[in-house]
């Protein structure tokens, strides 16, 4: 019964030796990611204003002037908002200029007293509607460094998770260093088990290191708390190792590997809004980036770090990387080969 844990624990110890003495690897994480981060963030602080006025519209009537006139205005992006709540959240963090009520009459609007862009819409909406009812609401903008840090900390965990696992994996098959270990008592679920496990210490350890570093530099906002911010990056880290499992099952070629992982990597960077909110964009896009973990990561990232949500508030962000999780491990785990096919 102890000879398990042992085995286990010898593989996670081999596994972090193996990564601290590749010390390129390891100054290329260490080094280049936060340094990429904290640049960034410097560089596209100010950046923080958008093209087009950004509209929330709670309930479901058409968006066009025959349900009011003020949405024909110009310039300006009309979406529809499903919670309530949360849409006046968003009006207090400037990420809406302006959410209204098209369902009650006289139409109801909340408005930041803080944001120059909501008071700008408000006249508009008044020239159009002078009945309708204000709420006004307050609270400071958030930096676009704010916002854009936990982004690029989730790209460079899943980076880091992707190929830590895959392309190791496929490596270890290649050399027939697989072959040797399957000659041992060590079982399947072990070894996938102490690569997990290496992994996931190795990048929730780096991630923590980078956002140190950044919250040093940039004074980044936290209304929530550490250790569910901690939760939200292992079980970040956790669905997308588990996802190169995919890749690393029963692959033994490099090259395939690498484009495989690639083609998992870049919709995410694309789609799951890293360096631009996904409000307001097309059902079809947001339906293709809830596919994806770091979606639900970086929405729950954000909710914990700029709006103080708890644990019960980003219950289902945490649900679907815990689901992602199992339903990839349990794939990887089944396809899962010692040896080239």
């Amino acid at each position: 019964m102890n000879r398990l844990p042992a085995r286990l624990t010898a593989m996670v110890r081999a596994r972090l030796l193996e990564v601290l003495r590749d010390r390129s690897a390891l100054a290329w994480n260490l080094l280049f990611a936060p340094l990429l981060v904290i640049g960034m963030a410097v560089v596209l602080s100010g950046g923080s204003s958008r093209p087009v006025f950004n509209v929330g519209v709670l309930g479901d009537r058409p968006l066009t002037p025959a349900t009011h006139p003020f949405f024909a205005a110009e310039a300006t992006q009309f979406h529809y908002e499903s919670n309530p709540q949360s849409a006046i959240t968003k009006v207090e963090r400037h990420r809406l200029d302006l959410l209204i009520d098209p369902r009650q009459s006289p139409l109801r609007y909340w408005v930041n007293s803080e944001s120059g862009k909501g008071l700008l819409l408000q006249r508009l909406l008044r020239a159009e509607d002078a009945d309708a009812q204000v709420q006004a609401v307050g609270g400071a903008q958030t930096r676009y460094a704010d916002w854009l840090v936990p982004g690029l900390l989730g790209v460079n965990i899943m980076f880091s998770s992707l190929f830590a696992i895959g392309h190791v994996i496929v490596r270890y098959r290649k050399s027939g260093y697989l072959k040797r270990l399957n000659g041992t008592p060590l079982t399947a679920v072990e070894f996938i088990g102490a690569q997990l496990i290496a992994c996931l210490l190795l990048v929730v350890f780096i991630a923590a290191l980078i956002y140190l570093a950044c919250s040093l530099f940039l004074h980044l906002r936290m209304e929530g708390h550490y250790l569910d911010l901690l939760l939200v990056t292992v079980l970040g880290s956790m669905s997308m190792i588990t996802m190169s499992l995919l890749v690393a099952a029963r692959i033994s070629s490099e090259e395939l590997s690498g484009g495989l992982l690639n083609l998992l990597s870049w919709p995410m960077v694309i789609l799951s809004g890293v360096f631009f909110s996904l409000d307001g964009a097309p059902p079809l896009v947001q339906a293709a980036a809830n596919l994806f973990p770091l979606t639900h990561m970086l929405e729950a990232a954000r909710a914990v770090m700029l709006d103080g949500a708890g644990l019960a508030d980003i219950r289902q962000p945490l649900l679907a990387m815990a689901a992602m999780t199992a339903v990839f491990l349990a794939i990887g785990a089944y396809f899962f080969r010692w040896t080239q096919d």
